[in-house]
């Protein structure tokens, strides 16, 4: 391809037997010709042409071997983390600190979508067994009067109960149970 170069460089060309032709008024190479390979050594000529071409192929940094903090010292593996794990790790603490701030009661971004929730399932906990109703409590009203509807609809939510239909009468008569003890707590009567 076109270099760029006047022709009155084409002795340098020539000395690297380089094959070159003259189009437009500039030099052009007509062949492909390797001047560097990785790892080698860059020869004299080969650093002249490519300044005279503009052409930088380097590049230069480090090459951590052990990483040192708190006075522990540490491989470099350390630090060869995925894009996943970090994101996986930043999920976490978000999820952290979520929950941290519904523990204490301060309202965070990261804890507003649970704080929502809650107030609908408390709403709708609220709404189920009176007349009132809205179009978002609709669903749960349909499924808190018709369960089995719904079993039947998602086999695979209805097969681990089918499974364990021995365990429902006990885990029923346990809900009842603390069911009257709350009652009983909160004195409605």
């Amino acid at each position: 391809g076109p270099t760029g170069m006047d022709p009155s460089q084409t002795s340098f060309f020539q000395a690297l037997n380089i094959g070159t032709k003259i189009v437009k008024g500039q030099i052009e190479l007509v062949s492909e010709f390797p001047i560097l390979k990785n790892g080698e050594k860059v020869s004299p000529s080969a650093a002249v042409l490519l300044g005279k071409l503009n052409i930088k192929p380097f590049q230069y940094g480090m090459e951590i071997d052990q990483v040192y903090k708190d006075g522990a010292v540490f491989g470099a593996a350390v630090l060869d983390m995925s894009e996943e794990s970090l994101i996986a790790k930043f999920l976490s603490g978000i999820a952290n600190m979520a929950a941290f701030s519904r523990e204490i009661g301060v309202p965070t971004e990261a804890g507003l979508p649970h704080a929502m929730g809650n107030a609908f399932r408390n709403v709708a906990a609220l709404v189920s067994d009176i007349d009132f109703t809205f179009e978002q409590v609709d669903e749960v009203k349909k499924f808190l009067a018709d369960p089995s509807a719904y079993a039947a609809a998602n086999p695979v939510a209805a097969a681990p109960a089918a499974g364990g239909a021995t365990a429902a009468p006990k885990d029923e008569a346990k809900a009842a149970a603390v069911e009257e003890e709350e009652e009983e707590e909160m004195d409605f009567d």
